[in-house]
């Protein structure tokens, strides 16, 4: 039953392949925007930002948030 399901599925594999890679593309994108060294690397460039004057307060408080949500949902348990 399963040679004759995989015939069946056949003329659907470019779709299945292409679904395949997307979810995989997905998580690796997931991956790297919650690494939290890559969390920590924004959070230092955004302190910097801040310092230098290139933001107000306002902007710099909503972009830690921002970080600090995204460290927070990775240490989360799914």
């Amino acid at each position: 039953m399963g040679l004759l399901k995989e015939v069946l599925l056949l003329p659907a594999a470019p779709v299945r392949g292409t679904a395949w890679v997307l979810r995989q593309v997905v998580a690796e994108a997931e991956r790297q925007y919650y690494d939290p060294a890559v969390v920590q690397r924004e959070l230092t460039q955004l302190v910097a930002a801040f310092e230098a004057g290139d933001m107000d307060e306002s902007e710099f408080d909503r972009r830690e948030d921002e970080l600090l949500a995204r460290l927070e949902n990775r240490l989360r348990p799914r």
